[in-house]
């Protein structure tokens, strides 16, 4: 039996972003499922393996789905799941006369949108909403079917793409540097799919083991487990910039995690003030396995040292000279550098192969932290702003109130 084909990294930045619009033509939907909560990675029981292709049923066709989140915790009594739809172009595939998932959607499941948008607009006044004042990204919260709470967003694979390599936004990105399935590699698994309207996807249930935790697949068309490394070793190299000369392993991982919340409005009155803490904590061990090739990686460089353990967990000492900066400040995403060669200047250097590459002129390792935090931050703030806003108009004035309310509850149970 030939082996499975794995693209490089570079086979995937060239199809993501030379593809024609008639080329994405007949790429269609994904469906990832997941839980916000901090109880991720259980193995998921039979029963809710079968209700799971039940619930798919009543969407349209999808080529990709993995499940995970405390929701799917025997001992859990939360009953809330979330789904992440990745398609691809929806507006292109409406001007090609195909029908987009949330063409498909309004048909098969009106009342799952705010009843303003399926009135004056339809499927593309939701893309707008999403494109326009949003990040790309499109929620239905609070679907009821068979007794459980779901949300789902929708959200194109390009965008998706794009935040994972550059940063550009820092939303979808900020979430897949977490230990959890989707959140790492299951999204690069399947990132092109053709549409096959004809699989009885009863049938195509199987698991796929990825090397921190049992992940449930449905349909895994391509291979795509090079792409969330560049963001993994971006958000590495991130957070050791940002740490001191000495740390521990779980004020490491504390420092990855809160990347994605430096700036996001949320943290200020509608998320868990010990949210970092509890994920971190309570997922310390994929962490572990999660970053482990990077960090060892950065060792072999000499960029850091592995020093005493305590228990479970490792002490870091690292090299905190203007060299091993500029090392890691080179792993961070292009538009991250772009602007930080903005702010403090590059400097043209031609490697042992005759290529010319541009580094960051960095004077001072706190310097280039510090620009590097700010940037970060802003991304954050502006992408948290908009899909809030976004979320609360998509939702519906009923729904948006109800969601907010149950966020700002969860928030202030954490203060008190």
């Amino acid at each position: 039996m030939a082996s499975k084909w794995v693209p490089s990294e570079d086979f995937i930045r060239d199809l993501c972003f030379s593809m024609t619009p008639a080329q994405c033509i007949g790429m269609e939907l994904y469906a990832l499922i997941s839980d916000f909560d901090v109880d991720e990675g259980v193995a998921m029981e039979t029963e809710k393996k079968a209700e799971l292709v039940r619930l798919l049923k009543v969407l349209p066709p999808v080529e990709f789905c993995c499940v995970y989140g405390s929701a799917l915790h025997p001992n859990n009594s939360d009953k809330c799941f979330t789904f992440y739809l990745f398609c691809r172009e929806e507006k292109i595939l409406i001007d090609f006369n195909f029908l987009s998932f949330a063409t498909k959607n309004l048909k098969m499941n009106r009342d799952h949108y705010a009843s303003w948008m399926v009135h004056l607009g339809g499927a593309k006044l939701i893309t707008e909403v999403a494109d326009e004042i949003g990040v790309g990204v499109h929620f239905n919260p609070f679907v009821t079917w068979e007794d459980k709470m779901f949300k789902y967003g929708v959200v194109r694979m390009d965008d998706l793409v794009r935040d994972v390599l550059n940063w550009e936004r820092f939303y979808l990105s900020g979430r897949l540097q977490k230990p959890c399935p989707v959140s790492t590699n299951v999204v690069a698994v399947s990132f092109i799919a053709f549409m096959s309207s004809s699989i009885n996807i009863s049938n195509l249930l199987f698991s796929f083991s990825f090397p921190f935790l049992e992940v449930h697949i449905l349909v895994d068309n391509l291979a795509m487990g090079n792409l969330n490394s560049v963001n993994l070793r971006a958000a590495t190299s991130a957070a050791l910039l940002l740490s001191p000369s000495k740390f521990s392993e779980e004020n490491l991982y504390a420092k990855i995690c809160s990347l994605s919340y430096m700036g996001d409005l949320r943290m200020l009155f509608a998320e868990d003030k010990n949210k970092v803490e509890k994920i971190v904590q309570g997922q310390f061990e994929l962490f572990q396995t999660m970053y482990k090739p990077f960090l060892e990686e950065y060792a072999a460089k000499d960029l850091l040292t592995f020093s005493s353990s305590a228990g479970n967990q490792v002490n870091f000492s690292q090299d905190c000279g203007l060299s091993a900066a500029s090392s890691l400040v080179s792993c961070l995403p292009p538009t991250v550098r772009g602007e930080m060669a903005l702010k403090l200047g590059e400097k043209k250097k031609r490697s042992e192969s005759g290529q010319v590459t541009r580094e960051v002129v960095i004077s001072s390792r706190k310097e280039a932290a510090e620009c590097m935090q700010k940037i970060v931050r802003h991304r954050v703030m502006v992408s948290s702003a908009r899909q809030a806003v976004s979320g609360l108009l998509t939702a519906g004035a009923v729904r948006g109130v109800r969601y907010l309310s149950n966020k700002m509850h969860k928030a202030w149970k954490s203060w008190i």
